[in-house]
């Protein structure tokens, strides 16, 4: 292999040791982030709620890396095995099988960032931007700031859900309504242990839910630019275990790009292994770390949102 070549897909092979082959890792995280989940709603009374929302925010958006790493991976199981682990919509806005749905588009990476090919660009067509309002410019701007995407961003991302399920509905279009009629059923059971913890509802959107949308809209935040080739538009974040176990180190975002099979654990090393040539292949596209990333752009755009391409 010549030195800026990067291993083919299918030279990667599963580890022999036991715990690699059956993903126990990815079992133990499942296991982990149920446990914090009963334990925040049953203790949340007794926890100081600017507390409860860093801790609900973080165990909601881990839930929201295991989703995503049963999109991918975890194939020592069967596939509709591994939905049902995940499927619980504790995270309670988005059903799993429309997000699947999404992300997986998202993964045709010659169509990075462009609006309307790209379900998770941040981009908007030319002619779309400056048709907008001087209000909605700003607002959208403002969501290019770090500080905007955790705040503004919970709020963005909600109404685009609304728009293009309604906008489904209104011509006719009833593909995503049995996915919808299941997570209400999920969604009733989850408000229903809920409620028997003696938590109301409002409390639980408010504490829980919304700061785990935002914490996920971190991860998200700079994984994505325009580039002139599919390689310079996914960067990585250099981060430590706190983060890394978070966000499953799908924050390693080449990686999964090149490599979205591979086992979430297994990425750190290959990184380790491969980082000068990952790095040629994204044009250096790396940040050390999220304070890196919140000195730059906390109140600072990290770019204006109309896609530069036609």
């Amino acid at each position: 292999m010549e030195d800026n070549e990067l291993p083919r897909a299918n030279a990667l092979r599963p580890s022999p040791v036991w715990w690699r082959r059956w993903e126990s890792p990815t079992w133990g995280v499942t296991v982990a982030i149920y446990a914090c989940w009963f334990a925040l709603v049953w203790l949340h009374a007794s926890i100081p709620w600017p507390l409860l929302m860093l801790a609900a925010g973080y165990v909601l958006a881990w839930h929201f890396s295991l989703q995503h790493e049963a999109i991918h991976g975890w194939r020592s199981i069967p596939r509709w095995l591994r939905t049902a682990v995940v499927w619980p919509p504790i995270g309670g806005w988005w059903p799993f099988e429309l997000y699947k749905r999404s992300h997986t588009r998202h993964h045709r990476n010659t169509m990075l960032t462009y609006p309307g090919e790209d379900t998770e660009s941040q981009y908007h067509k030319g002619q779309d931007w400056s048709g907008y309002s001087p209000l909605w410019r700003a607002v959208l701007v403002a969501n290019q700031t770090l500080l905007g995407r955790l705040t503004l961003g919970v709020f963005i991302r909600l109404r685009k859900l609304v728009i293009v399920e309604t906008a489904k509905l209104a011509r006719r279009d009833y593909s995503d309504v049995p996915a919808w009629l299941g997570f209400f059923a999920g969604l009733a059971v989850v408000l229903w242990i809920v409620d028997a913890a003696g938590m109301p509802i409002w409390q639980y959107y408010l504490f829980m839910v919304l700061p785990g949308i935002s914490v996920g809209l971190l991860r998200a935040f700079i994984e994505h630019r325009w580039g002139d080739t599919p390689g310079e538009r996914t960067a990585s974040v250099e981060s430590n275990w706190v983060f890394g176990l978070l966000f499953l180190w799908n924050n390693l975002h080449i990686v999964h790009h090149l490599y979205p099979q591979m086992a979430w654990f297994e990425i750190p090393g290959f990184w380790r292994r491969n980082r000068a040539r990952l790095l040629a292949h994204n044009d250096h596209f790396v940040f050390r770390g999220y304070a890196q990333i919140a000195r730059r752009w906390l109140v600072r755009p990290v770019f204006i949102p109309a896609h530069p391409v036609r």
